[in-house]
C-alpha cells in the first residue's frame, strides 16, 4: 500500500526486452531501505525487488504489465517516480494507492499558470463515475485532485514543488501516463452495482 506521496526520482539504466524482462533503475540512497522481496512504487506501480546492486535496483516485469502501463515505454536514462510503501508508523499524506495501476491513457493538454500547470488528461469511459471534482486520483503514482472534468477528460493542478520533484515537468501532450482511481470509490461503485444487480 502506498499513498501517492512521491519520495525521490530513479533513472532507468535497463530495459525489459523479449528475452529478458528485467527492468534495472538506479535509485540512489533508497536502495538501502530495500531487499528482495519487497516492493516499491514506479510511476504507480507496484514492483516486486528480485535484485539489489549498490545503488541499482532489478525487477522482474510481467507481460501484462508491460501492456498495460507505460513502463513499456520507458526510455533508457528516463526519471521516473519512486515511492516505497507505507509503513504502519507512517503519516498518510495523499490517500490510498496500492499500485495497481488501472489504465495509462493519453495527456491532451497542458497549460502553464504562473508557477503551476494545469495538465488534461483523457480518461476511459468505464472511470466516469469515478470522476468527481476534488477527488482523489494517483497520475503517475502521485496523489493529485480532480479539478475540472468534461465528457472525456480531467484536469489536475501542479505545484511548482510537485513540477520539480515529479516526472510530471517533462510530460508534453500526447504522452501517455498511469492512471489509478480512488481504491475507496471502485469499492462503493462496486457494491453498488450488486445492489442493483448490474455488472458495470
Amino acid at each position: 500500500m502506498f499513498t501517492g506521496i512521491i519520495e525521490s526520482m530513479g533513472i532507468v539504466e535497463r530495459l525489459p526486452d523479449s528475452k529478458n524482462k528485467t527492468l534495472s533503475i538506479k535509485v540512489g540512497c533508497l536502495a538501502a531501505e530495500l531487499k528482495p522481496g519487497m516492493s516499491l512504487a514506479v510511476n504507480g506501480c507496484c514492483l516486486t525487488v528480485t535484485q539489489i546492486m549498490e545503488e541499482e535496483v532489478q525487477f522482474f516485469i510481467l507481460e501484462e504489465t508491460l501492456r498495460a502501463t507505460t513502463l513499456g515505454e520507458l526510455k533508457m536514462g528516463e526519471e521516473v517516480n519512486l515511492e516505497l510503501p507505507l509503513r504502519m508508523s507512517d503519516r498518510f499524506g495523499g490517500h490510498f494507492v496500492t499500485g495497481h495501476v488501472d489504465c495509462k491513457q493519453t495527456i491532451c493538454a497542458v497549460e502553464k499558470l504562473g508557477e503551476e500547470k494545469e495538465i488534461w488528461i483523457h480518461y476511459p469511459s468505464f472511470a466516469k463515475c469515478y470522476m468527481v471534482p476534488k477527488g482523489s486520483i494517483a497520475v503517475e503514482g502521485i496523489s493529485l485532485t480532480i479539478g475540472k472534468i468534461t465528457n472525456e477528460s480531467f484536469c489536475v493542478w501542479i505545484t511548482p514543488f510537485t513540477l520539480n520533484h515529479t516526472n510530471l515537468r517533462t510530460k508534453r501532450p500526447g504522452d501517455k501516463v498511469n492512471l489509478e482511481f480512488d481504491l475507496l470509490a471502485k469499492y462503493a461503485q462496486k457494491i453498488i452495482n450488486e445492489r442493483l444487480g448490474t455488472n458495470d
